[in-house]
């Protein structure tokens, strides 16, 4: 666990530092999100932020790989970890090209398929997918390619649309990290398995490169991750989840919990933690496309919007959106791990919880009134941040 921590601090210091030279590449090349009526900023932010934040991952395998634990680690453990900074990081400098040059959404896709092509091509894919009554389906190659596609790809541009508020997905990302972490952990204790995985080496390096982030995203942002950001932690989280598929049988896993939701949690994480994101979307498309007009329109419907229509700042809208996040996330890992009413009665309490969080507390405690509204931002402002790119994404 030392181990882990120290993985996690070193790509939340590099990451926090990088975000200087993020900065000035950005302002050097013109990759700037210009003020638009319906964005968040003032004046012109910065994008490249995920230079910063990949930076830090790879500083993070650097450390590792010296480490007296996780060095004596299995050999697929920094195999498969490498194999996912390398899709990275060319998923990286694919919204480095988007950030500078505004690239067209068919190509942005077509670049995001051909990264995750590497993935699935090194091994870093789906093996073999549960059925309900616990038997195991070893899935041919097609239909191993075509469930990973489907399942990095939607989280890489789900994680693009939920960044619509200053530190919303890097506090997203950072929790079902975090979660995730604890998963691979707490099941290998539970299994007798090694506790060196790649599954939670690369969540707990990803945990840190979002914190050390934050500092610079956090309202009012200084740096916007952009689709270099985004586009790498959606893919860094999909990928380690995916890792664990590869590297033990599904038979040597059992648990105290829930065998189906234990071999599912790959799937299961990526959709629980952006289940939020991924029904804004849904709800998006059906608005805009009843009212006829196109679903890549810009609107003032979104889930934030209506945090801050019933009186939440934008800081706590936030909160709020990452307090779902962590109930979703801790959900989808307490299920997997555990059974009783002890994991349910804590379920629910957190739901309560969150519910309260969401709804009482703007009726307790409004935001002052700045005559610029509850932002202190112009009125017809939209809370649109984002990547700079259409509404929502490719």
């Amino acid at each position: 666990m030392r181990e882990y921590l120290l993985v996690f601090l070193v790509a939340l210091v590099v990451t926090y530092l990088l975000t200087v030279i993020a900065r000035e590449i950005a302002l050097r090349t013109g990759a700037v999100a210009a003020v638009r009526d319906r964005d968040v900023h003032a004046t012109p932010i910065p994008y490249l932020g995920g230079l910063a934040m990949l930076g830090g991952l790879l500083a993070a395998y650097v450390v590792a790989v010296q480490l007296p634990f996780l060095s004596r680690s299995d050999e697929f453990v920094f195999q498969d970890a490498g194999t996912v900074l390398l899709a990275g990081a060319l998923v990286c400098a694919l919204g480095v090209l988007d950030d500078i040059f505004d690239i067209d959404a068919l190509t942005k896709f077509g670049g995001q398929l051909l990264v995750v092509g590497l993935l699935v091509w090194q091994g870093v894919r789906f093996y073999y997918f549960p059925g309900p009554d616990g038997t195991q389906f070893s899935l041919d190659d097609a239909q191993a390619t075509v469930l990973t596609l489907l399942v990095v790809i939607g989280t890489i541009n789900a994680v693009n649309f939920v960044d619509g508020l200053d530190g919303l997905a890097a506090g997203v990302v950072g929790i079902g990290a975090l979660a995730y972490f604890l998963f691979c952990y707490i099941l290998s204790s539970q299994n007798n398995l090694t506790l060196a995985t790649t599954g939670a080496f690369l969540s707990a390096a990803l945990a840190g490169a979002c914190a050390g982030f934050l500092p610079h995203n956090f309202h009012p942002a200084r740096l916007f991750m952009g689709d270099s950001g985004s586009m790498l932690i959606g893919l860094v989280l999909s990928a380690s989840t995916l890792t664990l598929t590869g590297q033990f049988d599904s038979n040597a896993i059992s648990s105290s919990g829930n065998s189906f939701f234990v071999t599912v949690m790959p799937v299961m994480l990526p959709v629980s933690l952006l289940m939020v994101p991924m029904i804004d979307l849904v709800l998006a498309v059906v608005r805009r496309t009843r009212a006829g007009r196109s679903p890549f329109s810009p609107d003032k419907q979104h889930l934030h919007h209506r945090l801050l229509e019933i009186g939440h700042s934008q800081r706590r809208a936030v909160f709020i959106m990452w307090i779902w996040a962590g109930l979703l996330a801790t959900g989808a890992v307490l299920m997997s791990l555990y059974r009783g009413p002890a994991v349910w009665w804590g379920l629910g309490a957190m739901l309560a919880f969150a519910v309260v969080m969401t709804f009482v507390l703007p009726i307790l405690h409004r935001p002052r009134k700045t005559g610029l509204g509850n932002t202190g931002l112009p009125e017809h402002a939209e809370l649109e941040q984002g990547s700079g790119g259409p509404d929502f994404p490719a």
